[in-house]
């Protein structure tokens, strides 16, 4: 598959992206992206160099920083190193839900699945950038706004996944591997 062609019309083997982001306050934020199999197992990883926000960005970009900042900067160039298209771009912090300004792939929000639980990003998702949803392999699955129709397909190319792991646990080795990344 090409990138940023939808999902399934290759026809070949599944695979998932996996898109999150990292904050430190001495270095910025990280973003990592890692692309696994149906089971889990990881086929590629990117990470990005750590991103500070000038104050003058701050004031220039505005209100539309968090679109620039998530959606092109950190996860339109992590999906652009991609070599391997995914069936869908799974994220579990709310500000990267702006890639899918900047991909055809659906892209959707994995949080925690019990009530009142909040992602790992902190925030609740907004109505605005996320539809529906549903549970699945340990967690709540949000598409995107704009991926509404597709939340069926969706919810199918997740289904081989879910019955292997945790939607939520390749976010951790993500974690992980940018954490190790900063000591070295």
């Amino acid at each position: 598959m090409e990138q940023g062609k939808p999902a399934g019309t290759s026809g070949g083997p599944r695979s998932y992206g996996f898109l999150t982001a990292v904050e430190s306050a001495a270095h910025g934020i990280f973003g990592g992206y890692l692309l696994v199999d149906p089971l889990g197992r990881p086929l590629e990883f990117h990470c990005t160099a750590p991103v500070k926000v000038s104050r003058a960005q701050q004031i220039l970009f505005g209100a539309s920083l968090p679109s620039h900042l998530h959606g092109q900067q950190i996860g339109g160039t992590l999906l652009a190193e991609g070599t391997i298209t995914p069936d869908v771009v799974l994220t579990d912090y709310e500000p990267l839900m702006h890639v899918r300004g900047h991909t055809a792939l659906p892209v959707a929000l994995v949080h925690a699945a019990a009530a009142g639980d909040t992602q790992a990003g902190g925030a609740a998702p907004h109505a605005t950038t996320v539809a529906g949803g549903f549970e699945m392999g340990g967690a709540r699955v949000s598409p995107h706004a704009a991926d509404a129709d597709r939340e069926r397909a969706v919810r199918e190319a997740l289904e081989q996944l879910a019955a292997a792991v945790d939607l939520r646990e390749p976010f951790e080795r993500i974690r992980a591997a940018i954490d190790e990344a900063q000591r070295h």
